[in-house]
């Protein structure tokens, strides 16, 4: 059974660190969550570390500017995680070959230049990326659609169907489908990729619920100082990324209400139904440790 908490104090003393989701947990992609903000520094005021674990498809450097940009204050965190992180140790190891076709926006390019330190002393030693015509590639790296705030998967399918008659495998930066930005809802890597799959393509995923963004994170973790083993809890308002992932990895979980699933328990998103809640949960045959309306 979920136990719907009040606060995240309620949990005070119990997990050494937490890795916390961006979008719907801190923020809405326009402005932060002062309540939620206030959570995560009493967390670590209290002795706890803070990981913001993201299925942001570009590198670390750009979350960090894009939360400058938010007004989140730094003393609210002590690591970021991207999906870009985790997906650029897959790139340049060759996880879809060195010729490499990219889908996404501008703002992604920082995903094949901007390396965080351990990432970049990798790079260092590995053949370089070239990005290629869709004909000319081994592979297809996704970062996201080239304009989410007008485009939707169907405007790929023939660039997907293409890739999937050259039998190319598919790196997917953000396995998220679907992101609020405001009020708005925009398509993310994770809906092409799962296009290119109803069509028989071959799909590599490096953020959550996978396991290489939870490897990385364990690693950056423990290269902070976290203790040996430490108890981790999972934040999240993605059921099927941020819960389903920290489950698969064995930690406990705190399922956030009423980020992209506010609809479904009734009229106050900050207090669910817990009714709608266990029955929505066991449709899924899912069981958070933890829920809450918004972090707070």
């Amino acid at each position: 059974m979920t136990e719907i908490l009040r606060s995240l104090a309620d949990l005070t003393g119990r997990y050494d660190a937490v890795f916390c989701d961006l979008w719907g947990c801190l923020h809405n992609g326009k402005a932060a969550y002062p309540a939620a903000v206030a959570a995560l520094q009493g967390f670590r005021a209290s002795g706890g570390k803070v990981v913001l674990l993201t299925n942001a498809p570009r590198p670390m450097s750009s979350v960090v500017a894009q939360l400058d940009g938010l007004s989140v204050p730094r003393d609210a965190w002590d690591l970021i995680v991207t999906s870009g992180d985790a997906a650029q140790m897959g790139m340049l190891s060759g996880a879809v070959g060195r010729k490499v076709h990219h889908i996404g926006a501008p703002k992604d390019e920082a995903f094949f230049t901007d390396f965080a330190g351990d990432l970049a002393a990798y790079a260092a030693t590995q053949p370089p990326i070239e990005r290629v015509p869709l004909r000319e590639a081994e592979g297809i790296v996704c970062t996201g659609l080239r304009d989410d705030l007008t485009e939707t998967p169907d405007d790929y399918r023939a660039a997907l169907l293409l890739g999937k008659t050259l039998d190319l495998p598919m790196l997917c930066a953000n396995p998220d489908i679907v992101v609020d930005l405001g009020d708005r809802r925009l398509y993310c890597a994770g809906a092409l990729a799962e296009a290119y799959e109803a069509m028989g393509g071959r799909t590599l995923y490096f953020g959550k619920p996978h396991p290489p963004i939870y490897d990385l994170a364990r690693r950056r973790l423990a290269e902070a100082g976290a203790p040996a083993d430490p108890a981790i809890l999972c934040i999240g308002d993605g059921i099927s990324t941020d819960i389903r992932g920290g489950i698969g990895e064995g930690l406990d979980t705190l399922f956030i209400s009423g980020g992209l699933e506010a609809d479904r328990f009734g009229p106050d998103p900050e207090n669910p139904d817990p009714a709608r809640l266990d029955d929505w949960l066991d449709g899924l045959e899912l069981s958070p440790t933890y829920a809450m309306g918004r972090l707070r």
